[in-house]
């Protein structure tokens, strides 16, 4: 595994890319009641099923999608069944028998989730190794606030249409499309500090650009640039300040604050928007970091998280 204190050779990227995640089994977000044959129930509560839980079994068989939970449920009839899940790390079981719904169906009323699209940006790409970094973050669960756990999962060539510009207490947003049709790359790790996979098709890289990656000591307070991608498929360098280095350790993965400062992208969005989490941050010819998060109630600061940080994560899983 390679050293977090080595600087990398990678091009800034910018560009705004369609995410798509499958998850490894499926996520409860939420328990509800039936109305069954023979009453109302709700056999998921009932069994010791919690709001997080990540089912990975109905018996002997691996669920990864709704459709195979469903069908699992319809073949058991209601026959009692043991429920495999994980629960904050660690392996929990459960037995448990679906009700007969109204309809005919069998369920065990419980809402599971087994995917998530949506559309950020591209941080890095690693020309020597194939590696892209994104986000800066994790995929969460927008019901849950948990990381989705990775199955696979892709990038797809993406354009923004439009910006909902942030105010105070109001976040803006890209809105954007993507082609679903056509993988870029391959997701293979969704880790609180970015996702990040094999980027296999490299039209979107700009050619002959590598920088390299800053250290924590390089990073300083003062001037810098980041590269976003607000309308169309146009990168573009605006002028930000870093306002604060964060000691190693002190905040998690927020390891920088930064202060948007360019007039022409404060004029288009306010400042942070989402959607724009990922951006590169460059100071001094290096590839600093990304942006992460901005700040509800001022919308012209974020967080950053260093690239150092994000490929030491990358690293950790080769």
């Amino acid at each position: 595994m390679a050293s977090a204190q080595t600087s990398h050779m990678v091009v800034p990227m910018g560009r705004a890319v369609g995410i798509k995640l499958f998850s490894d089994g499926v996520l409860v977000v939420g328990l509800s009641d039936l109305s069954g044959q023979e009453g109302t129930c709700s056999p998921a509560r009932a069994c010791g099923l919690r709001q997080g839980d990540i089912i990975t079994h109905i018996n002997d068989t691996q669920v990864d999608t709704i459709e195979e939970v469903r069908e699992v449920l319809q073949e058991l009839e209601g026959d009692q069944m043991s429920i495999r899940a994980i629960r904050e790390d660690q392996q929990v079981q459960f037995t448990a028998q679906a009700t007969a719904c109204t309809d005919g169906t069998y369920r065990l009323g419980a809402w599971i989730r087994d995917s998530m699209a949506g559309i950020g940006t591209m941080t890095f790409y690693e020309p020597s190794t194939g590696l892209f970094g994104a986000l800066g973050h994790g995929i969460n669960d927008v019901d849950t606030a948990l990381l989705m756990p990775l199955e696979s999962g892709a990038i797809l060539s993406a354009s923004v249409s439009d910006v909902k510009k942030g105010a105070s207490g109001d976040p803006g947003e890209l809105h954007g499309t993507f082609q679903t049709n056509h993988d870029l790359g391959d997701l293979w790790a969704n880790t609180p500090s970015g996702i990040f996979g094999t980027l296999n098709d490299t039209s979107l890289v700009p050619s002959d650009t590598a920088i390299p990656t800053a250290l924590r000591s390089q990073v300083k307070v003062g001037a810098a640039t980041i590269l976003s991608n607000i309308a169309g498929d146009e990168v573009k360098s605006y002028d930000v300040e870093i306002v604060r280095v964060f000691p190693a350790g002190s905040h998690d993965t927020r390891d920088l604050m930064v202060k948007v400062t360019d007039p022409e992208l404060l004029e288009a969005t306010g400042g942070i928007v989402q959607g724009m989490s990922g951006s590169p941050i460059l100071q001094n010819g290096r590839l600093v970091g990304a942006v992460t998060h901005v700040l509800v109630n001022d919308p012209t600061q974020g967080y950053g998280i260093l690239a150092e940080t994000m490929l030491e994560a990358a690293r950790g899983l080769e």
